[in-house]
């Protein structure tokens, strides 16, 4: 994905995000909060959006949020404000290829729906490795593309024109597991059909 496409896709993405794609993968980021309020402490949300998941982290969450989008960014600041989310501490506009926090900064950091949209995604998570601190957690729930199957061939069809849908119909699982100090500990399809994954990661106590 070229960055530019994607400010451009999620531009227009904006205004009807919230029932459409959100709408599609409420099930993954309603698990992957579900998980993260089990852990206390600091969380980078990366590729908040237009905020979906905000509302549903525990109020004694420290939570971050960014995004590249600013139309996104609007929107998931009027839901702070409206809804007057006080575990929200920031909500600000980065690129996740270079990510402006400390090394070791965040006890959790979540990537819900992102890595397949985001530029040169293995860049994203060697960012996403760096920030979390060790012993740390990283939740992601994704689609991956299926290596059999009708809707393997459909993937494959739409993989030519990622730029104009904003996203990867054949984003490959591998391209998230590549961080040596990050290891698998839980891997679990989600519904409908499986068609999405939720995926937990722990960085290495030693890093």
């Amino acid at each position: 994905m070229d960055i530019n496409a994607v400010s451009t896709s999620y531009a227009r993405w904006a205004p009807i995000y919230d029932r459409t794609f959100g709408a599609v993968t409420n099930v993954g980021r309603k698990r992957a909060v579900e998980y993260i309020n089990t852990r206390p402490g600091t969380v980078l949300e990366v590729g908040v959006g237009t905020g979906l998941a905000l509302e549903h982290y525990d109020p004694a969450m420290q939570v971050s949020g960014i995004d590249f989008s600013e139309e996104m960014l609007a929107k998931a600041r009027d839901k702070v404000q409206r809804l007057n989310l006080g575990h929200v501490r920031e909500l600000r506009q980065m690129d996740a290829r270079t990510l402006d926090f400390p090394d070791n900064h965040f006890d959790t950091v979540a990537a819900m729906h992102v890595l397949s949209v985001v530029p040169e995604p293995e860049r994203v998570m060697r960012e996403i490795g760096r920030v979390c601190k060790p012993g740390g957690k990283v939740v992601i729930t994704n689609h991956f593309v299926r290596q059999t199957g009708v809707l393997s061939v459909l993937e494959k069809m739409l993989a030519p024109v990622a730029n104009v849908i904003g996203w990867h119909s054949d984003f490959e699982i591998e391209t998230v597991l590549g961080q040596e100090c990050l290891k698998i500990d839980v891997q679990k399809p989600l519904p409908p059909l499986g068609m999405m994954t939720f995926l937990v990661l722990e960085k290495a106590s030693d890093q």
